[in-house]
């Protein structure tokens, strides 16, 4: 409680550091004794006082805290660290201000970029500090749901940007010159933005493969399909096209965009290989033995011809080479065996004919069904046993057989109009008509 308290008056730093570090011991000695229970609550109240100390030694001098620690910390739960959070971040907003008062240009593709707005240049040096994370000496630490956390971070930071830029643009009134710098900016940034884009997506895509054979141990957990990949190389294939097509729109084209513009290509022709593969393992799951096939070979073809591009280039990558060595050495035995499996179940094809033939029968079949349940309702018969020598219980006929009902009868007579009767005027009574009569007739 002292600890906190100085925590939060912000003053005597090193006392309150003295006070968190007694009161770790404390709870590190009373998580040795007590039941399960007790010990994962002391667990618990250190991991929430870590933060803390970490923060009282950053303020002392001997400690500087990086933003993926800033993430971890975003991550944990607990009553002591809301405060903390709230202090953290704002030590790093003014950490980024002090940092972007001296950033006054951004580079891209051996462009330089003049940076006006103070917003839009924290937000620039924000991503960038989490790309640090990203692709620095502490990036193998990281899981794939904490990479993910920092690629959304990283999106907001830059689209914050992008936000500010466009504000500028529509205050820039008729100033040409700026407008185009801030066009040329907005641009730098959509393409970073799209980079980023494909290596969150290659991150999915590893995902999805290593569940792709996995063996499900746990009935909850969701095994990947070959659909599934599919669409996510999809999405890359719109993302490089994307990010192609923005490069590659200027007059004047630097050779680092060239060069940029070929990567991309290069990155396409890699995903279409795989793209291929898995849309052939979809196939093959499906039963469709010689599409499988055309696409494994369709898959080996590209895998082969990206590699050769790859070889050619004078810092090739060694990771993509392996990578698609082994993606043409399965495409190459994924057909054989596609090819194979074609070839027993085309030979096999007459003889499954004949056998499912052979069952038909065209006499009516002789045996004698079982009477309904509800036919015999004063006899009891037990519905359980031998399902070889009882067949399955037949409690009523449905849908039920039509029945004649009666109804009332119909009022008009159709066949009276169809009747010829005899003439009855002989019969009629004739009127004796007088003179007068007569006349008026």
């Amino acid at each position: 409680m002292k600890g906190n308290l100085l925590f939060e008056k912000e003053e005597n730093w090193n006392v309150a550091l003295k006070s968190f570090k007694s009161a770790r011991a404390v709870y590190e000695e009373l998580g040795k004794y007590g039941d399960l229970e007790n010990q994962q609550l002391c667990r618990e109240r250190v991991q929430e006082l870590d933060p803390n100390i970490r923060y009282c030694l950053h303020k002392i001098g001997e400690s500087n805290l990086q933003t993926s620690e800033l993430v971890h910390i975003d991550e944990m739960e607990g009553p002591a660290l809301d405060l903390f959070k709230a202090k953290l971040e704002a030590v790093m907003a003014e950490a980024r201000s002090q940092q972007a008062a001296s950033m006054t240009e951004f580079n891209w593709l051996g462009h330089k970029f003049p940076i006006s707005n103070a917003k839009t240049r924290v937000s620039i040096l924000k991503a960038q500090e989490l790309e640090k994370d990203l692709h620095g000496p502490t990036a193998n630490s990281l899981t794939a749901e904490k990479r993910l956390i920092v690629f959304d971070k990283i999106f907001a930071a830059y689209h914050e940007a992008r936000s500010c830029i466009r504000s500028d643009l529509v205050t820039a009134g008729s100033s040409e010159n700026l407008k185009d710098d801030l066009s040329a900016l907005d641009k730098a940034i959509g393409a970073v933005l799209g980079q980023r884009t494909i290596e969150r997506n290659q991150l999915l895509v590893s995902l999805a493969k290593s569940k792709l054979n996995k063996v499900r141990d746990d009935k909850t957990e969701k095994v990947t399909k070959p659909e599934e990949l599919v669409r996510l190389y999809d999405l890359l294939l719109q993302n490089t096209a994307d990010l192609s097509d923005l490069v590659s729109s200027g007059r004047d084209r630097k050779p680092e965009e060239v060069a940029f513009t070929e990567e991309c290509e290069l990155k396409s022709l890699v995903f279409r290989a795989e793209r291929c593969f898995y849309l052939a393992k979809s196939y093959s799951s499906a039963g469709k033995r010689t599409e499988a096939y055309a696409l494994y070979c369709r898959a080996r073809s590209l895998a082969d011809t990206a590699l050769k591009k790859i070889q050619n280039l004078t810092t090739p990558d060694q990771v993509t080479i392996k990578e698609l060595e082994m993606l043409y050495n399965d495409s190459r035995s994924h057909s054989c065996i596609e090819h194979a499996t074609g070839v027993m179940e085309e030979q096999k094809a007459p003889e499954n004919l004949s056998k499912k033939i052979s069952t038909l029968s065209l006499t009516k079949n002789d045996n004698k069904l079982e009477k309904f349940l509800i036919e015999k309702l004063d006899s009891y018969e037990s519905a359980v046993g031998d399902s070889n020598t009882r067949g399955i219980p037949r409690i009523d006929a449905f849908p039920p057989a039509f029945q004649a009902t009666p109804r009332n009868p119909i009022v008009l007579d159709l066949a009276f109009n169809s009747i010829e009767f005899p003439s009855l005027e002989n019969r009629m009574k004739k009127d004796k008509k007088g003179f007068i009569s007569r006349l008026w007739r």
